[in-house]
């Protein structure tokens, strides 16, 4: 094994939390270790040539796949691309940036797991799942906020996108190792300080902690009395047809449940593991920054999986290099 690029795929559909998944990542790893890309921007065609043939950037005869193929191919082997890069504000091309793959590559967008040579290129695959009417208020915000578009303008978009996502953008869930839905608290419970709650599939095409010690004793305080519905919950079912586990992290969990549940993770990293998980589980509300212990879980056993991938290059590279002792004598 004589590549040293990490990579993680994270699919959804837009505004499905895909970016700030991936940001609290690169900020625990550190950016200088960490190349974060979104791959939709590998469009054929700008905004006014899609309105004019009647496209949507969520298909994929409207994007470059084959070249994207080939930049995930050249990243995983440590090798630069050149990226396209698309502007939301004027629906056109600018310069393509020169990218430089370090030792962890996220790559975040609506397509990242549509082919087979694209799927083989990721050692950790995640699919984020909102519920539709969270991700249809998230859409609006992000739409009006940061890309300049008008509340009307998203609304009509997301009509014309609505048969579009099931048939090309839903299927990639088929293919994750992970499956993320955050959603609000259910009526009648407690909201806690507003934080959603975390729903995670978690399959066993990678190998994932034993959490099993920490979430026997739930996630509520000490002092609480005992719950009838544990702030978080670990069980045994099946996701299409495969076993899986599935962890439920309330957002009203308790902040030093949630902090020994990192605790264990942390434990089960290589010991050459380099992680600030202080940087976890942040978000913005408003101008003031917010924790979210169901993100930071989420974030952190992802991080795991790129922790423990990097563990076993190093390794097997060492013994690759390593002459036997038979041979030394």
């Amino acid at each position: 094994m004589n590549r040293k690029t990490i990579m993680l795929g994270v699919a959804g559909d837009s505004a499905a939390g895909k970016t700030t998944i991936s940001k609290g990542i690169v900020e625990a790893l550190g950016a200088d270790r960490v190349t974060a890309i979104c791959c939709d921007h590998y469009h054929r065609y700008n905004r006014e040539q899609r309105r004019q043939l009647n496209l949507s950037a969520l298909e994929p005869d409207c994007n470059y796949i084959d070249i994207m193929e080939q930049h995930f191919r050249l990243l995983r082997e440590g090798q630069p691309i050149l990226k396209p890069v698309y502007n939301h504000h004027t629906g056109d091309f600018d310069k393509p940036d020169y990218i430089e793959p370090t030792q962890f590559v996220i790559i975040e967008g609506l397509l990242p797991f549509h082919t087979r040579l694209m799927r083989l290129c990721f050692d950790a695959k995640v699919y984020l799942d909102p519920p539709e009417e969270l991700r249809r208020e998230w859409k609006i915000k992000r739409d009006t906020t940061k890309r300049g578009y008008t509340e009307a303008q998203v609304l009509r978009s997301m009509r014309g996108r609505e048969d579009i996502a099931p048939r090309y953008i839903h299927p990639q869930r088929s293919y994750a190792d992970m499956i993320v839905r955050f959603y609000q608290p259910a009526p009648g419970t407690d909201p806690g300080d507003s934080h959603l709650n975390a729903r995670l599939v978690l399959l066993p095409t990678l190998p994932h902690p034993d959490l099993t010690d920490v979430l026997e004793r739930g996630g509520n305080s000490d002092d609480a009395p005992a719950p009838s519905h544990p702030a978080m919950r670990l069980e045994l079912g099946r996701h299409e047809g495969r076993p899986a586990d599935f962890l439920e992290i309330d957002g009203s969990v308790c902040p030093e449940r949630a902090e020994e549940l990192m605790a264990v993770i942390r434990g089960h990293l290589p010991s050459n593991a380099a992680l600030d998980d202080s940087r976890l589980g942040r978000y913005q509300f408003g101008l003031e920054e917010r924790r979210s212990y169901p993100l930071a879980l989420t974030q952190l056993l992802i991080a795991y999986q790129l922790m423990l991938t990097a563990d076993q290059i190093e390794r097997a590279t060492d013994r690759a290099i390593k002459p036997p002792l038979e041979a030394v004598n």
